[in-house]
């Protein structure tokens, strides 16, 4: 095969469809000599390890994230103990008990279902439509900055603050402190997934991990103390029968929320939009109909998916169509790929706000699909109503688009518009 793909390189970063298109055609798993993953491009294929908990474990996602996009396991070297010392110095916390304790985003079954629960708590149907009336009431606030003749950023102005916001609100900190946590959002994201970037030699990834434990520290031991109407305190109320979680592993569980409150609804909504500007026709359907607004969300999920790739470790020998795995080899899941899958989506480097893209696998799949998916397409959808119609009055502004610089997210880091007087 002519093409050698690193799932962890930026080489086709901007657009990497028609290498996606390149994988499935001619090699829908791949073995990448750079990194030595196993990339999986297929829709079918993706969606047959998500089922699979047996043969394929989430171990991967940890494995990946700690080595900023090695597929060896991390191992104890002189970076990994400073950075175990300059934790334990600064949070008073075990630095070395981090990969021992249970982390929802790479645990499996049985382990995953009670921590899983226990999050839940937090996102019921009925706690998401209560939300409506309060995210409704922060997109206004931040329209307001929508003048005739004035530049708005879609994404600084409204896809990064609403969801701050709330994910702040729900999770109990002080409103002062919202910014911070998007400031170690935005670091963690990218010292880990970054372009290669060694997180533990990464300055801005360690220090955000560092304030981001220390502050949580506080708050979870207030908690403990005094419960509130919050997540936190969700997550330290001890179910029935069940094992209270340790100080590390509540610290986990709110870093992965704030992770995951933030990037997904950010990129949806940036990446929504963007799609819009660049098909004209399909931003007049939607702007002349907001009754196709849920619907294009959907799309612009598998279209352009916030989530490109995810992780997973073989867990025993096995067979992907047709293709050997050994015990221990890691799987590059290719979400955006299987999304612009035309064996089960036609015509999918297409975007049609009134296509129905059931199935897609924009936020995973099965045990691990996205814990805040119901609350992200409300955020989105609240937004979008409102924004949409203006849009059309809209003209973008500058140049080519600039992305995050991540492996796992897709993103704009911007998207300036200037909107036209009446």
């Amino acid at each position: 095969m002519a093409i050698d793909y690193d799932p962890f390189a930026s080489t086709c970063r901007d657009d990497p469809y028609p290498t996606y298109r390149a994988l499935r055609d001619e090699d829908p798993v791949h073995r990448s000599s750079p990194s030595g993953a196993w990339c999986v491009s297929r829709y079918d294929d993706v969606l047959a390890v998500l089922k699979d908990t047996k043969r394929f474990s989430s171990e991967a996602m940890l494995t990946v994230m700690m080595n900023g996009g090695s597929v060896e396991p991390p191992r104890m070297n002189l970076k990994l103990l400073r950075f175990a010392i300059r934790y334990a110095w600064r949070t008073r916390l075990n630095a070395l008990s981090i990969a021992s304790v249970r982390n929802l985003i790479s645990a499996d079954p049985p382990v995953h279902g009670p921590l899983r629960s226990l999050v839940n708590r937090g996102f019921t149907p009925r706690m998401i439509h209560a939300l409506e009336p309060r995210i409704r009431e922060i997109v206004g606030t931040c329209l307001a900055k929508l003048e005739p003749g004035g530049e708005f950023d879609v994404v600084q102005d409204l896809a990064i603050p609403l969801p701050v916001t709330l994910i702040s609100e729900l999770i109990g900190i002080e409103p002062e402190r919202s910014a911070d946590f998007k400031r170690w959002s935005d670091d963690m994201i990218e010292g880990t997934t970054g372009d290669a970037h060694d997180p533990f030699e990464n300055p801005r990834l360690a220090e955000a991990v560092i304030e981001l434990h220390t502050y949580l520290k506080r708050i979870v031991r207030e908690r403990r103390r005094a419960p509130r109407e919050d997540l936190i305190s969700r997550v330290l109320a001890r179910a029935p029968g069940g094992s209270a979680l340790s100080e590390l592993e509540v610290l986990n569980f709110v870093q992965l929320l704030i992770l995951a409150g933030n990037e997904t609804t950010t990129n949806l909504i940036g990446n929504a939009v963007h799609a819009l500007l660049e098909h004209p026709h399909e931003l007049a359907r939607v702007a002349e109909d907001p009754s196709l607004v849920p619907g294009m969300i959907e799309e612009a999920l598998r279209f352009d998916s916030p989530i490109q790739q995810i992780f997973r470790t073989v867990a025993e020998d096995t067979e992907l169509s047709g293709t050997r795995l050994a015990k221990g080899d890691v799987l590059a899941l290719m979400l955006g790929s299987a999304n612009r899958d035309e064996r089960r989506f036609p015509d999918p480097d297409r975007f049609d706000v009134t296509r129905n893209p059931s199935g897609h696998l924009g936020f995973g799949f099965g045990t691990h699909f996205c814990l805040g998916a119901s609350l992200a397409r409300l955020e989105a959808r609240a937004a979008l109503e409102e924004l949409v119609p203006e849009l059309p009055r809209m003209k973008r502004m500058g140049g080519r688009r600039a992305l995050i610089d991540s492996f796992v997210v897709r993103g704009s880091a911007n998207l300036p518009l200037r909107r036209e007087a009446a």
